[in-house]
């Protein structure tokens, strides 16, 4: 009885040596040469077409949501679309295909008009094919540049940060379409 209450006692002593119980047991820090990370960052540069097509036989946006005011608002505020628009290498929709703008924006702004964009850029080619990149910004849509925030990313762009600048290269007022040229700064490892 004597040897059985040493081996318990020496067992739940063990327990306690390599599992303190004050310890955090969801997080400890780690060494970035534990999950592969170099030490230094590298500075991207990436510059696309983004093609929000609203109209025709084969839109890329849809209105998905609307609030009760929107109708009656003059910045058509609670309106929410969903996004999967082309991003291509020239302003021509008909040139090469980079990758995709997937994810969705809101009328958030009942005064200006002004959009709340959270939306991944998919890579589809090239040393970035597989990566994406998470935006969530303002986008106040009459700016000659709007600057949305780079807030993670997967794959290549896995810790990523940085920042987008968007500038329109062609709207249709008519319509709705729009082309906006892209340029991100993206810190990666």
């Amino acid at each position: 009885m004597a040897r059985t209450r040493s081996i318990s006692a020496l067992f739940i002593a063990l327990l306690f040596l390599f599992n303190p119980i004050n310890s955090d047991a969801f997080s400890r820090q780690i060494s970035r040469r534990e999950i592969g990370l170099p030490k230094k960052q590298k500075l991207s540069h990436l510059r696309f077409f983004f093609h929000d097509i609203v109209s025709g036989p084969t839109p890329t946006t849809y209105e998905i949501a609307t609030s009760p005011i929107t109708n009656s608002s003059l910045t058509g505020f609670g309106s929410l679309s969903i996004i999967d628009d082309p991003l291509t290498i020239e302003p021509n929709i008909s040139s090469r295909i980079v990758g995709r703008a997937q994810g969705v924006y809101a009328s958030a702004d009942m005064n200006r008009l002004g959009l709340l964009m959270a939306m991944n850029f998919v890579f589809l080619e090239g040393k970035f094919n597989g990566s994406t990149l998470a935006v969530l910004g303002r986008n106040d849509i009459f700016a000659a540049v709007k600057e949305l925030p780079i807030l993670g990313g997967s794959g290549v762009f896995r810790f990523a940060s940085g920042y987008a600048l968007a500038r329109t290269h062609e709207l249709n007022v008519s319509t709705g379409d729009a082309v906006v040229e892209y340029n991100l700064y993206v810190f990666h490892y």
